[in-house]
């Protein structure tokens, strides 16, 4: 069938279906279930509001149990099992992973990245949104600082490849060494700074998109609270620090939880960039590597990943509802 076919059918059947579906439901729960006849209608109509609502939402709590929740069960009962699934061995593969040096400097390294790429990421937002907000080229310069969001982990890893690269022909750094007469090197294979020249990347990336975020909620920051702290004798300095960053603290948060949880899953750039070699290795890298030759420990690693996420996310959860109120 040809593929514009086989959309067509795909939202036909789709909307159709859930159309269906709801006309359904609802005709069962008013006539079969909760009858709006008798001596017993207005109880039968109370029930049924009560149990309308699930209605609608169990399609979304079905797929939600399907493609998540199996998933983490299934995932984790896997991880109990040796490389070759047929052997229960509990937690045998967690003991192996907390033993091996190698996983040890995976976390190690993924709680540099933790600290590092969304302070910064988040400062340098917050520092492009006020200043450009003061330029009359603002909006240029916002275009330009947001355009590596529009380029894949892969795109900006392979860009980057070549400013680090040992060819002073090619590579900014060593261009600038071999200017000042100094020998070449390869900053990927330089030992724990490596890991800060493979954040920065990161960390370009995710500043256009601090800085969007935190460009609009200082643009809802009322006039009169700043007119007043001027009128008080406040320098912008204070104006910033003690008057604007405290009422968008609330999405600061927000911006730093949300890019935290991005550093926590991404893979690309590592994996791009070095392979994990040269103690670069970050847990989704780690567990890339055993990926394809042992299933059960690269599920344990999975699931100590969704265990370091999980926290994080419900902080974020928890700090979007309180900006709701």
């Amino acid at each position: 069938m040809h593929p514009v076919f086989q959309g067509v059918l795909t939202i036909v059947i789709g909307v159709g279906g859930c159309v269906g579906y709801f006309y359904f439901s609802n005709m069962i729960l008013d006539k079969v279930i909760f009858p709006a006849r008798g001596p017993k209608t207005g109880v039968n109509i109370n029930r049924a509001n009560k149990v309308r609502p699930w209605l609608f939402l169990f399609p979304a709590m079905f797929a939600l149990g399907l493609y998540l929740a199996y998933p983490v069960v299934g995932s984790f009962w896997r991880s109990l099992f040796d490389r070759s699934g047929n052997n229960f061995i509990g937690l045998g593969n967690y003991f192996d992973l907390f033993a091996g040096s190698s996983f040890r400097t995976a976390v190690f390294n993924n709680l540099l990245w933790i600290l590092v790429v969304p302070a910064l990421a988040t400062f340098f937002g917050l520092l492009v949104a006020q200043l450009t907000d003061r330029l009359k080229w603002g909006n240029i310069a916002k275009s330009l600082i947001f355009m590596p969001m529009a380029i894949s982990f892969v795109g900006a890893s392979l860009i980057w490849k070549f400013v680090y690269s040992a060819n002073p022909d090619i590579g900014i750094i060593n261009a600038m060494r071999d200017y000042f007469g100094l020998s070449p090197v390869d900053p990927v294979q330089i030992p724990f700074w490596n890991n800060f020249f493979l954040m920065f990347i990161l960390i370009w990336i995710q500043t256009g998109f601090a800085m969007v975020i935190l460009s609009a909620a200082l643009r809802g920051i009322p006039e009169e609270t700043i007119e007043a702290a001027i009128i008080d004798g406040a320098n912008p300095f204070q104006v910033f620090f003690s008057i604007k960053v405290p009422q968008i603290m609330g999405t600061i948060v927000v911006v730093w939880t949300t890019i935290t949880i991005l550093v926590l899953k991404v893979f690309d750039i590592v994996y791009t960039m070095t392979g994990g070699n040269f103690g670069t290795h970050i847990l989704p890298s780690y567990m890339m590597t055993y990926m394809f030759r042992d299933d059960g420990r690269a599920t344990a690693v999975a699931f100590v990943i969704m265990i370091l996420v999980l926290p994080v996310m419900i902080w974020n959860i928890a700090q979007a509802r309180k900006e709701m109120r």
